[in-house]
């Protein structure tokens, strides 16, 4: 069980005083049977005039920041301690009637994965279509977990990760077509790949980090995404198709939802002179408190936009 420590630290920078609109803050991880958090803090400079915090519509806790002053640089500051217990895929178990594919989900399931099985983006000659298919077997049914695990590892194989540090994400078709992209164009393909083959599936951000010396992981330094399908039995499962994972070793959940743009880590505005603006610097920093041989998991600064990989 793995006690971590994750310091993300975002830093906005101004030539002049500037004022600064609403933010919406999300960075504490969620809480659940496979992640404790042990301590959070929020540290803002200069301080909100009024910070409150929600959840979303997907549970996801958001902190809304508030300004009342001007500054000529605007930081976030997050400091968590969490445990952290792996879910390794030999301990994903699928009900019966879902080992094998197809399938269709309960009655009692289907009104609440609706909207994650939707298609989000517009593929009128459904080129998603076709790659998915390649998974599923000629003939015969088709092994549940080992198809979405051939395309998590096909994914992780056959694509070049490219870091992009600006705001938005690859349509699926042209990251099929790149065959590159960062780690939330990855996700987002292969949410709307098992999407076409009726699976319900949520984009994540989150943190990834190295459990041991020997498993490398692509993502750090920044915050992470990854894919979450719906299999019961196990409820959601997640996919990390950058790195390669099936289930959550290595990957600590922050926020889930059903697309991207809804599960931005940091959004706001300021209001000044166009030229005011002089960059912004992001860190990610995680460590395992416990680990005897490898202490430090992932230590990286870069420079960028506060987004996903």
């Amino acid at each position: 069980m793995p006690v971590l420590t994750i310091s993300h630290v975002t830093h906005y920078k101004y030539r002049q005083p500037v004022a600064f609109g609403e933010h919406r803050i999300m960075v504490r991880p969620r809480e659940s049977y496979d992640q404790r958090l042990i301590e959070a803090r929020l540290d803002i400079d200069p301080p909100p005039a009024n910070l409150r915090w929600l959840h979303d519509v997907f549970g996801n806790s958001v902190a809304i920041a508030r300004f009342d002053r001007r500054a000529t640089a605007l930081r976030f500051a997050s400091f968590v301690r969490l445990e952290h217990f792996p879910v390794a895929r030999e301990h994903v178990d699928v009900e019966a009637y879902a080992r094998r594919y197809p399938f269709t989900y309960s009655s009692e399931d289907m009104p609440d994965l609706l909207r994650s099985i939707e298609r989000q983006h517009h593929d009128p000659h459904r080129v998603i279509d076709g790659w998915a298919r390649r998974f599923v077997a000629e003939s015969g049914a088709t092994d549940t977990v080992a198809m979405l695990s051939d395309m998590t590892a096909t994914i992780k194989r056959d694509f070049t990760y490219v870091p992009r540090h600006e705001k938005g994400t690859q349509t699926p078709t042209e990251t099929l077509k790149k065959m590159q992209g960062t780690c939330r164009d990855f996700a987002v393909l292969m949410i709307e790949a098992v999407r076409a083959l009726g699976f319900a599936a949520r984009f994540v951000s989150g943190y990834v980090y190295n459990p041991s010396r020997g498993e490398g992981r692509v993502g750090g330094g920044n915050t992470h995404a990854w894919v979450r399908v719906f299999l019961p039995g196990s409820g959601w499962v997640e996919f990390d198709p950058t790195n390669g994972i099936v289930g959550n070793r290595g990957l600590v959940r922050v926020a889930v939802a059903r697309d991207p743009y809804q599960a931005v880590p940091l959004s706001g505005s300021w209001s000044g002179m166009p030229s005011s603006a002089a960059g912004m610097d992001v860190s990610v920093e995680i460590h395992l408190e416990d680990a005897q041989d490898f202490a430090t998991a992932a230590v990286q600064a870069v420079a960028g936009r506060g987004d996903t990989c």
